[in-house]
């Protein structure tokens, strides 16, 4: 499996598509994106903020900004889907996600612009976070979310993802889906790096 290459990112960017037909591209972030998004998280609802981080907050603080601007450091990932609105990029999801080594998972949770909500953008973003999770040798994707997050639970469910309990927390309900996923099936440049190396997953660093 190749490793990243954290001086060009733009290699893994993917390009998906809305509902309507509308080009979404998945990337990485970067730091030119510090602003927008912060701005992305403010413009979010009060409900969507809360459950996006599991609590009420306005913005993201601004050393979260940092962690969420930074790619690889305690083998997090953050990846942005954007579409071009009226000539500009707009950011309109966000996913983290964390691949842990020891129990060959990987971790998410993701947010889309309520203004974009019900154009199956979550959902082709959950599809990319799997295929991203195969590409680190991963054989289970799971993310917690709140028991009232009824959107949520709701495009989990329609994705086939399985339901458990929370680990210590009983406001939360914990959505898993073993990795069984073929690269012509969920197509995503993470996949195409990883299959053209032959190697396999070694580091947390690989993608």
């Amino acid at each position: 499996m190749a490793a990243l290459r954290l001086d060009d990112l733009k290699q893994y960017s993917d390009l998906l598509r809305a509902k309507d037909g509308r080009e979404i591209k998945v990337r990485f972030v970067e730091p030119r994106d510090r602003e927008e998004l912060q701005h992305y998280i403010r413009s979010l609802s009060a409900g969507s903020r809360y459950n996006r981080f599991l609590g009420a907050i306005s913005e993201l603080p601004k050393l979260e900004l940092e962690r969420f601007i930074h790619i690889g450091e305690a083998d997090r990932f953050t990846v942005v889907a954007t579409i071009v609105v009226d000539g500009f990029e707009t950011i309109v999801g966000e996913a983290r996600y964390a691949f842990h080594v020891d129990t060959s998972s990987v971790e998410f949770g993701l947010s889309i612009d309520d203004r974009w909500q019900g154009y199956g953008i979550g959902k082709a973003l959950l599809k990319n976070l799997e295929c991203r999770a195969a590409s680190f040798g991963a054989g289970r994707i799971f993310g917690d979310t709140l028991r009232s997050n009824a959107t949520m639970i709701g495009l989990a469910r329609k994705s086939g993802y399985a339901f458990t309990n929370s680990p210590g927390d009983w406001k939360l309900v914990r959505i898993e889906k073993e990795i069984d996923v073929k690269p012509q099936e969920s197509p995503c440049a993470s996949w195409r790096f990883a299959a053209a190396s032959g190697m396999a997953a070694t580091s947390s660093l690989a993608v």
